[in-house]
C-alpha cells in the first residue's frame, strides 16, 4: 500500500511539472490586444426624439415629398395634426425611392369609431415592403379575424407570435428588420425574405422567411425582382401614419 501511494503521488508531481511550461507559454501568448479590431470604425448613428441621425426620414408630420399616388402624382391622402391619413377610395401611396434591406419605423393608428365594422373591415390597411410583401395593419383589439390576418401578421402567411394592439385611436408602433429576397442572373430565387417585427416594442416576427409574394387567394410564390418602394395600402378605412423613417441596411 505504502509503495503503491509513493507511485501516485511521484505520478502526480510529474504530471504538474510537465504542464508548467505549457501554462507559462500560454500564459506568454494571452495579449488582449490580438482579438481587437481598431482598423474599422462604425459609423455614428446618434439617437434622437425622433429618428436616429442616419435614417432617411419618409414622413416628418408635415412633408409628403417623399411619396406619391399609387398611379403617380400628389398625394391623395390629408395631411393634419401630425399625421397623414388615408382618404377611403383614393387608393395607395409609395414611396419615390427604392428600398432593399431596411430597417423601418412606422407608426399607425385606426379610428376610435368601430360601431359596425369588425374583422377585416375594422382599421385595415398594410405595409408593403418592396410593393410585394404585406405586413398587415388592422385594429385587432378585441376584434376576432383569421389569425394570420390580424395586426403584426404577414399577411395570409405568417400569424403574429402574440398580440399586442392597442385599443383604436390609440398610436401604435412597428418596428421592421427587411431582408430582402435575392435572385440569382437567370431569376432562380437563391434567398427568401426575411422579417423581424416588434408591434409596441414586443417581439411578433421572429426572423420569419416569407414562402413569396403576398397573395389574396392563392399560394404565394416568388418572382425576380430588385429593390421597389415602400408602399402604404388604403382598405376603405381611415387609418392614419405617422414618424415614419427608415435605415438602409
Amino acid at each position: 500500500m505504502e509503495h503503491d501511494r509513493m507511485i501516485r503521488s511521484f505520478l502526480m508531481a510529474a504530471g504538474v511539472l510537465a504542464a508548467v511550461p505549457v501554462f507559462a507559454q500560454a500564459g506568454a501568448e494571452r495579449d488582449s490586444t490580438k482579438t481587437e479590431v481598431w482598423a474599422a470604425v462604425p459609423a455614428v448613428a446618434t439617437p434622437t426624439g425622433a429618428a436616429p441621425s442616419d435614417a432617411i426620414v419618409l414622413f416628418d408630420g408635415k412633408d409628403v415629398s417623399a411619396w406619391e399616388a399609387e398611379q403617380g402624382g400628389r398625394v391623395p391622402w390629408t395631411v393634419a395634426n401630425g399625421a397623414m391619413t388615408v382618404v377611403p377610395g383614393s387608393k395607395g401611396i409609395r414611396t419615390r425611392q427604392h428600398f432593399c434591406d431596411m430597417q423601418l419605423h412606422v407608426e399607425w393608428r385606426s379610428p376610435t369609431e368601430t360601431k359596425g365594422f369588425q374583422g377585416q373591415d375594422r382599421g385595415n390597411s398594410g405595409i408593403f415592403l418592396q410593393e410585394r410583401y404585406e405586413l398587415q395593419v388592422l385594429d385587432s383589439h378585441d376584434n376576432p379575424t383569421y389569425a394570420n390576418g390580424q395586426a403584426g401578421s404577414i399577411y395570409k402567411q405568417a400569424m403574429p407570435l402574440v398580440n399586442a394592439s392597442r385599443a383604436p385611436g390609440q398610436w401604435q408602433v412597428y418596428d421592421i428588420i427587411w431582408k430582402a429576397p435575392r435572385f440569382s442572373t437567370g431569376g432562380g430565387l437563391t434567398s427568401p425574405a426575411r422579417i423581424t417585427v416588434l408591434h409596441n416594442g414586443v417581439l411578433v416576427q421572429n426572423d420569419t422567411v416569407l414562402a413569396g409574394l403576398t397573395e389574396y387567394i392563392g399560394a404565394p410564390s416568388y418572382s425576380p425582382h430588385g429593390c421597389a418602394p415602400l408602399y402604404l395600402q388604403e382598405h376603405a378605412s381611415k387609418v392614419s401614419y405617422r414618424n415614419i423613417w427608415v435605415r438602409e441596411l
